[in-house]
């Protein structure tokens, strides 16, 4: 049987210095020549990706020609937009590969996600998840006077950038799809920024202005669909405690339990490798099976050499 895994890319990913559609895009096929070789070695593969500075800066460039006429677009709107347009870089690229390659047979297919959350979550009254461009704090009070509605909050010393609710995902609404499309072993791009939020009221589902966090959303997918593996990709070979210190030491196999006595020293920063480490600790506890957090170029090693950080039971 094949073995399948959910593969949650970080920002990293993604991110040039050229913001433009084509710089994105070219970023995109280093990403898919180190994504193909799970496909070479006979892996299912469902890719998911974070979308946070395209979130940011669509709302920004619907902020300055907004009109009655041509009115902005709400969050969860621009939310499944920013899903579009990076699955079809991927997709392309994707293809592009597998095609110099060899491997023409192989699909590549991107599918819209929705990802229902609760009303109640107390995420609500609390906005915690970045987006968008970093600022220094002269530009924060600029955007915060032009955009009163924003909440902009200081983010791991890296600047200021805007928060919005961060609800956890209770259910994929495409699961199903997804798991009969990669059954067909379909390469799919799926959960795209965490998926679109919805709420469902009276029988039908409404959208949120909220940013799930891709990696509880790539979890979710995980569970749900029953994937032997999750992977999440960051810009580090493997999770370490102690991090930037003298005493700094990598993690390589950790259990669970372990790994929940670092969250409670706070070991890790909780606008980058906490909702890692909690949303692979969530895949182990609900699944039995192991997580792997390790970098993108890390590819080749974590298959040969077991190299990353894996979480077990």
């Amino acid at each position: 049987m094949m073995k399948r895994i959910v593969v949650a890319l970080g920002g990293n990913a993604i991110l040039t210095d050229d913001p433009t559609a084509a710089g994105q895009a070219k970023a995109l096929e280093k990403t898919a020549q180190q994504l193909v070789k799970f496909v070479q070695a006979g892996y299912q593969l469902v890719v998911t990706h974070g979308n946070g500075p395209q979130v940011g800066n669509l709302l920004l460039q619907q902020e300055a020609g907004s009109s009655n006429k041509n009115p902005a677009m709400p969050l969860d709107t621009v939310g499944s937009m920013t899903q579009g347009e990076i699955g079809l870089w991927l997709s392309n690229a994707l293809n592009k590969e597998l095609n110099q390659l060899g491997l023409t047979d192989k699909r590549v297919a991107t599918i819209m996600t929705r990802t229902e959350v609760d009303p109640a979550d107390p995420a609500f009254s609390n906005p915690t998840k970045p987006i968008g461009p970093f600022y220094n704090h002269a530009e924060a009070e600029q955007i915060k006077a032009a955009n009163p509605t924003w909440t902009l909050a200081e983010d791991a010393g890296r600047g200021y950038r805007r928060v919005v609710a961060s609800p956890k995902p209770i259910n994929i609404l495409e699961s199903q799809e997804i798991e009969k499309l990669v059954d067909d072993n379909t390469i799919l791009i799926a959960g795209g920024g965490g998926g679109v939020p919805v709420i469902q009221k009276d029988g039908v589902y409404i959208g949120s202005e909220a940013v799930i966090d891709k990696d509880f959303t790539s979890e979710k997918i995980a569970e749900l669909i029953q994937a032997d593996q999750l992977i999440i990709l960051t810009a580090v070979d493997n999770i370490a405690i102690n991090f930037g210190q003298a005493t700094e030491k990598k993690l390589t196999t950790v259990t669970v339990a372990e790994m929940q006595q670092y969250v409670q020293e706070n070991q890790f920063a909780k606008g980058s490798m906490l909702p890692k480490v909690i949303a692979a600790m969530d895949f182990v506890n609900a699944t039995g099976k192991e997580a792997v957090v390790t970098g993108l170029d890390n590819i080749e090693a974590l298959m040969a050499e077991h190299a990353g950080t894996h979480i077990v039971a």
